[in-house]
């Protein structure tokens, strides 16, 4: 007797990744970074290097459940950290840069993450606080080894991360309820408050993205989203 329920597998975001390299693999993605040259490449390509990613992280010593803190811009190093941290189980905490120094920091310890990835231009901001983030072992800066000062955190360069590391994963399936990002809010009444984003919550968001009553996408459009990765996950948009 075949069993009354369909299609039972988790709603995973690697899912997503895993499409979008198999059906759109040579679409392009278009970065603007910060004092780099414009970087391009495809989904394929994003795969492959979110891949690298994800083993580098696991190299650290990061689990599912674990959390890790980005803070960045709109670049396609930040996107790779889109799926590679939920990827493998862990949470990616985009941190919010426009926030005061205390609560930048209040955010990082109270998600209680052990890496921090950040973009050249915060390296004085991650110094100034880095002597009260209390659970953050490793720093890592988004950029090549010629742009990274190690600076006194010690900070290792994102490309020297990834490099040599496979491009492939085993993405692993486990329970879509499971956290992938952690975003606070402004603080405003407060301390800011952690709202959870799940991988089911994430997925389901973006099938909704793309419908015509929504934002209406088709695969022959080219999306610039202006709103930041790390508010609300720029509203789905990476997805």
């Amino acid at each position: 007797m075949i069993p009354g329920l369909m299609q039972t597998t988790p709603l995973m975001i690697s899912g997503i990744l895993t499409y979008a390299a198999q059906a759109h693999g040579a679409r392009e993605i278009v970065s603007r970074l910060i004092d780099e040259p414009l970087h391009r490449y495809d989904y394929a390509g994003l795969a492959r290097r979110a891949a690298k990613a994800a083993h580098a992280l696991q190299r650290l010593g990061i689990k599912a459940g674990d959390r890790v803190t980005s803070l960045a811009w709109n670049t396609h190093r930040h996107l790779e950290l889109f799926y590679a941290v939920p990827g493998i189980g862990a949470v990616l905490h985009t941190a919010n840069p426009r926030l005061f120094d205390e609560q930048i920091v209040y955010t990082i310890n109270h998600a209680e993450s052990s890496v921090l990835f950040f973009e050249r231009n915060f390296q004085a901001l991650v110094e100034r606080i880095a002597p009260q983030l209390t659970t953050v072992k490793t720093f890592v800066m988004l950029s090549d080894a010629k742009r990274t000062l190690p600076g006194a955190v010690g900070a290792i360069s994102y490309e020297t991360l990834i490099e040599g590391e496979p491009e492939t994963f085993p993405w692993p399936s486990f329970d879509e309820n499971a956290g992938a990002f952690l975003c606070y809010t402004s603080g405003t009444t407060g301390d800011p408050k952690g709202v959870l984003y799940s991988h089911r919550a994430v997925v389901l968001h973006a099938m909704a993205g793309g419908l015509n009553s929504a934002f209406g996408f088709t695969p022959f459009d080219v999306v610039m989203p202006c709103s930041s990765l790390y508010h609300a996950t720029a509203w789905g948009l990476p997805f």
